[in-house]
């Protein structure tokens, strides 16, 4: 299953009230949108006032990620993000983390932020590769960026594409 498959089938799985898809083609100007609704619906499932910039910003950063990754290798594919609140606890009664997911369709493009170098892609594929240095320094500091800002963090990547799922804890009622 791919990273936007698997994004796309966290809702369909969940079939949570609360969640939300977005796809938007690949444009910077989409990217304040999706930031909007995640701090929209973070708010609206409970993650604290505190916590809400912080989403902005990684839900921005993310998105800008896969929107620049998609512009230079598949433009005509959508950016996908799916936001919902879930109960990682187990415990079946209430939702305890908002997740954010953010797919794209590029293969092997997750450097790695200790030593710089673009992740092998999966057996058959071949890495993406930065076009130049200032490529590979963006993909770079978007991920430190992300590392640094979220500490609830997986970044996976594929041979269909990659996903950044990042959570929140969300404050009980």
């Amino acid at each position: 299953m791919d990273a936007q498959s698997s994004a796309v089938g966290t809702v369909a799985k969940t079939e949570s009230a609360t969640a939300v898809l977005l796809r938007f083609t690949p444009q910077p100007e989409h990217v304040r949108t999706a930031r909007l609704v995640a701090v929209a619906h973070a708010r609206r499932v409970g993650v604290e006032a505190g916590l809400l910039d912080e989403v902005r910003l990684a839900v921005g950063e993310a998105c800008s990620r896969a929107v620049g990754l998609h512009q230079r290798h598949c433009p005509g594919e959508p950016v996908v993000v799916v936001l919902d609140a879930v109960d990682e606890s187990g415990s079946g009664l209430v939702a305890d983390r908002f997740v954010v997911t953010v797919a794209d369709k590029v293969s092997g493009a997750v450097p790695s932020p200790r030593d710089g170098a673009t992740a092998p892609a999966a057996e058959g594929e071949t890495a993406v590769e930065p076009e130049d240095e200032d490529d590979l320094d963006d993909a770079e500091m978007g991920l430190a960026v992300l590392t640094g800002l979220v500490d609830d963090l997986d970044i996976t990547s594929g041979p269909d594409g990659g996903a950044i799922r990042m959570g929140w804890p969300v404050k009980d009622f």
